[in-house]
């Protein structure tokens, strides 16, 4: 039974009257990873969005009788996930990255101090945002608009300007069919669309181009990477990583730019991470591993970090490693420990 099933049958006796319960269960959830994947990029976190749609998916349920059908179930779908995200922006939180929010510090003076998890910006599994899409220019642009640089910058706008920035040039939608949603005037959401891009061009941060699948190339690049940091060859991981390359872990506002400083925490204030194994995942529309350090008493392998890795250029120019382990495995379906034997990526 899905969630929203679940969630109507025990939410309200009337519910169940519905005609052709299953047909209407059925149909709105054909649309729950495309509105996951607009109310992550409106929200910036992964267990929000997830709310959202659910709140968004029940309302559809419960109003679905009143569902005149002048506009697409899509379109009333997105209306119904809009004013969801805008009442949970109202309370004026946005997501950032360590990045965003300090400048970077020299490993002589890094210390790891947390921040609360309403601060961060999250990573979330490809498979819960992306649907399936056959046009590759389309997929393309999807896959460009969940990465942790454009969601980070959609944070710096106002939630209507989001809306609009996304619906438009994300979504694709026409002008008139965003006014309509909003309730406004074509005028003003071209005026607000304008506003958006001038942000979005001032903030914005560099962005990965890795490709999906992966080019040959930056494959390659992965399975060195993945030797290196499993055997923890700093001088093979350094050739890796571009000069610039930064390392955030959240939820530590501590953020390291350059290999020095990135090689060196790694074999000291992170040497408990060495031997570490890495399994592929996929978040953000970019690369990204499971990392599980050995387990302190020996006996295989533990949660310690999903990383979602930045390529650019031929060389890795992100690496970030999301520490909240008891949040991100389970949201990730991975398990909570690898035997001693496992082999890596």
């Amino acid at each position: 039974m899905s969630d929203l099933t679940t969630t109507t049958a025990t939410g309200a006796a009337a519910d169940a009257e519905k005609p052709d319960a299953a047909g209407i269960d059925s149909r709105l959830e054909g649309h729950r990873v495309e509105l996951t994947g607009y109310c992550y990029r409106m929200l910036g976190s992964a267990f929000e969005a997830e709310d959202a749609v659910q709140d968004t998916l029940v309302r559809a349920w419960r109003n679905f009788d009143k569902f005149e059908g002048r506009s697409s179930l899509r379109s009333w779908l997105y209306r119904i996930a809009t004013n969801v995200c805008l009442d949970m922006l109202n309370a004026g939180n946005k997501r950032a990255r360590p990045v965003d929010l300090t400048g970077p510090t020299p490993l002589a003076q890094a210390a790891l101090s947390p921040r609360p998890e309403n601060v961060w910006l999250e990573p979330m599994p490809d498979g819960r945002i992306l649907p399936s899409v056959q046009d590759p220019a389309e997929a393309a642009v999807a896959r460009e608009s969940v990465r942790l640089a454009f969601v980070a910058a959609l944070q710096h706008l106002p939630p209507k300007q989001r809306a609009v920035l996304i619906l438009r040039e994300v979504l694709a939608w026409k002008a008139a069919e965003v006014a309509e949603l909003l309730e406004t005037s074509v005028a003003s959401v071209n005026s607000a669309l304008q506003r958006a891009r001038a942000t979005l061009t001032e903030t914005e941060g560099r962005a990965g181009d890795a490709a999906d699948p992966l080019d040959e190339e930056q494959q390659k690049l992965l399975e060195r990477y993945v030797k290196a940091f499993e055997g923890y060859d700093m001088a093979a991981l350094t050739a890796l990583l571009h000069e610039d390359a930064v390392m955030t872990m959240p939820p530590f506002d501590l953020w390291l730019r350059g290999t020095g400083d990135i090689t060196g925490f790694m074999t000291s204030i992170g040497a408990a991470c060495a031997g570490s194994r890495l399994v592929p995942v996929s978040a953000n529309g970019s690369p990204g591993f499971a990392h599980y350090k050995p387990a302190e008493d020996g006996s295989g392998f533990v949660p310690w970090a999903v990383q979602v890795i930045d390529i650019q250029d031929g060389a890795i120019t992100g690496m970030h490693c999301f520490l909240d382990v008891p949040r991100w495995f389970p949201l990730f379906g991975l398990p909570d420990r690898l035997p001693a034997d496992a082999q890596g990526a």
